[in-house]
C-alpha cells in the first residue's frame, strides 16, 4: 500500500482532524435519541402503536447498530457519561472533552427537532421523567444504579485482556434493552443525560431534570472506581483506542499491508 495511504489511515490520531469524531459522535446520538425519545412520541402520534418492550429495546438495538457502525472513528461514545468515564481512567484525552460533549448534545436536540417536526407531537412525551406513583429521589437512584451497570459493561468490554472489540457492540446494546425492560417503569432508564435533556431543550420542559444528569454522572464515576479495582489504572492501549477510536492496527502498520 502506498505510503500516501497509510497516511491517511493514521491521520485520524491527528487532532486537526477531531472534526470526523465530532460528526460521528453528532450523528451516533441523533440516531440514538431519536429512537429512545421517538419511541414514546411515535406512540403518542399513532394511538398507542408502539408498546413499552419496543420503545426500550429499540435503543439498545440502536446503540449496537452505531458501535459496529461508528466505533472505530470515535469510540462511539454518544453520551456524557462514557466521554467523562473514559477521560477519568486515563484512556481518553481530556482536551477532547469539549467538543465531544457539544457534539453529543448538539445531536441530542437535533434529533428531538426534526422527530418532533415530523411526528407534529412535542418533544415533552419523549421525555424521561419519575413515575408518578414513585418520587425523584428515587428515580435519582434507579439512574445511578443502571448506569453504574451500563458503564461496569463498557470499561469491562474495553479494557485489556477483556477487549472483545466490535463484540462489545453486543454487550452494550444487550445491556441498555435489558435495564429498560426492567426499569423504565420507574425512570425511564435514561442513562444518559443527553438523551433526557434533547426533549428537555427542545419541550422547554425541565421536570425533576437533576435527575437524570446527577444520577448517570455519579454512575459513572462509581463505574470508573469498580474499575479501578477490578483492573487497576487505565490508560492502557487497549482501552485507550477503545475510548478514541482507532482503524485496524494491522492496516496501520505498513510492515504489515
Amino acid at each position: 500500500m502506498e505510503a500516501g495511504v497509510v497516511a491517511r489511515l493514521t491521520d485520524f490520531n491527528d487532532t486537526s482532524l477531531e472534526w470526523r469524531r465530532w460528526v460521528a459522535e453528532f450523528v451516533g446520538t441523533f440516531f440514538l435519541v431519536a429512537v429512545a425519545a421517538g419511541a414514546p412520541m411515535m406512540n403518542q402520534a399513532f394511538d398507542q402503536s408502539v408498546g413499552r418492550v419496543a420503545a426500550v429495546v429499540a435503543p439498545g438495538l440502536m446503540v449496537m447498530a452505531m458501535i459496529m457502525f461508528m466505533g472505530k472513528v470515535s469510540g462511539a461514545h454518544f453520551n456524557p457519561g462514557v466521554t467523562m468515564a473514559f477521560s477519568l481512567r486515563g484512556d481518553f484525552p481530556w482536551r477532547r472533552v469539549p467538543g465531544y460533549l457539544i457534539s453529543q448534545i448538539a445531536g441530542a436536540v437535533a434529533a428531538m427537532l426534526v422527530v418532533q417536526a415530523v411526528l407534529g407531537v412535542s418533544a415533552s412525551y419523549g421525555g424521561t421523567y419519575p413515575a408518578a406513583s414513585t418520587t425523584p429521589m428515587a428515580a435519582f437512584w434507579m439512574e445511578l444504579i443502571l448506569t453504574f451497570g451500563l458503564l461496569s459493561v463498557i470499561l469491562g468490554t474495553a479494557s485489556g485482556a477483556q477487549n472483545i472489540g466490535i463484540i462489545g457492540a453486543i454487550g452494550v446494546g444487550g445491556y441498555i434493552a435489558l435495564a429498560g425492560l426492567w426499569a423504565s417503569p420507574l425512570s425511564g432508564a435514561s442513562m444518559n443525560a443527553w438523551r433526557t435533556l434533547g426533549p428537555n431543550i427542545v419541550a422547554n420542559d425541565y421536570t425533576a431534570v437533576w435527575v437524570y444528569i446527577a444520577g448517570p454522572l455519579i454512575g459513572a464515576l462509581l463505574a470508573v472506581g469498580l474499575a479501578t479495582i477490578l483492573r487497576g489504572a487505565g490508560g492502557g492501549r487497549d482501552g485507550s483506542l477503545a475510548a478514541q477510536g482507532d482503524v485496524d492496527p494491522v492496516i496501520r502498520d505498513p510492515d504489515k499491508v
